[in-house]
């Protein structure tokens, strides 16, 4: 006679089975997370001004979410496997054959899904390198879910198998080698705080750049010096290097230019080079000109700065 589980050993075996799941689909989407942005840094579209650093910042996510949580798949994996050959009945529990119908059925959805994206796209003319190696991605990777589970929906769980442990190896060897691939685009974490130090840099010449602008506006003269901005009554401060502490340069090169400097830590990357920030808009005109260009080597930079006195008046472009 076969022994029921207890109300506790459902209890625990509810948790297992939710935690798994709940894993193996934030590493899945994390994964696929991954390929994605590296395909898009590989492949770029050059009509995204913000491709590269939203990637980075996607990619750096995916990391974090796989190095937690599949481990955790994998270690669950393990346990629930051993509880399957030892716990009589636990093959047959109402949890174990919800959660592996409901994967079979969400990976069915998905390359269904994925083969009608990519017959409408491809009838619509839009086939791209970098679409179709993202749908292939997925195609991949819901057809190897699909697999797996309806293998372990039919087979015996009191039986030992190598499958899983051939499963649980491919999967993190894939894994670990897609982490180490985005680790060269990513860099390391001090090379990483090295560019949001740069980043912070170039956003505190923005601020100065925008101020210098407004006081040409309402005076028609460029300050001697830095100071000159600063305004006790509204709290402005000039922004400093967020590193050292020290005032940015500022020199009054001519009537209406000046320029300004700072030292960097890094060098600005080829692919953003020309496209490092927006186009710089004063109130409801664009300045103009190299406002917006901010690419910079490693080291002191200085950036040269023309005002167009048609251009900045009372905040529109004539």
């Amino acid at each position: 006679m076969i022994n029921q589980p207890s109300a506790k050993s459902t209890a625990r075996d509810v948790f297992s089975y939710l935690l798994l799941i709940a894993m193996f689909i934030v590493g899945v989407v994390s994964f696929l997370a991954l390929i994605f942005q590296y395909v898009n840094i590989q492949f770029p579209d050059q009509l995204d001004y913000w491709w590269r650093e939203g990637a980075l910042q996607v990619i750096r996510g995916a990391i974090s979410a796989l190095v937690v949580s599949w481990p955790v798949v994998i270690f669950m994996s393990i346990f629930i496997g051993k509880d399957l050959r030892t716990g009589e009945g636990k093959q047959n529990i109402w949890i174990r054959k919800w959660l592996l119908h409901l994967m079979l059925f969400v990976s069915a959805i998905a390359i269904i899904i994925d083969l009608i994206t990519l017959i409408n796209t491809f009838l619509d003319g839009e086939i791209t390198t970098r679409f179709i190696l993202k749908v292939l991605a997925v195609l991949i990777v819901a057809i190897a879910v699909f697999w797996y589970y309806l293998w372990e929906l039919k087979r015996d769980p009191t039986q030992t198998t190598r499958v899983t442990m051939w499963a649980a190896t491919a999967s993190s060897v894939v894994i670990v080698v897609a982490i180490v691939a985005s680790l060269f685009i990513v860099g390391s974490p001090s090379k990483q705080r090295d560019v949001r130090l740069d980043q912070d840099r170039v956003s505190g010449l923005q601020t100065i750049q925008s101020s210098l602008v407004e006081y040409w506006r309402t005076k028609e003269v460029l300050p001697e010096n830095l100071t000159a901005l600063e305004d006790d009554i509204s709290g402005y401060r000039n922004p400093v290097d967020p590193e050292s502490g020290e005032a940015y340069e500022y020199f009054v090169t001519g009537e209406l230019s000046f320029q300004l400097c700072a030292t960097f830590t890094t060098e600005t990357d080829e692919s953003s080079k020309d496209r490092y920030t927006t186009p710089v808009m004063y109130d409801f005109g664009y300045l103009g000109g190299n406002f917006d260009i901010w690419s910079h080597a490693q080291g002191r930079v200085c950036f040269d700065r023309t005002i167009d006195p048609d251009r900045v008046k009372d905040g529109y472009v004539y």
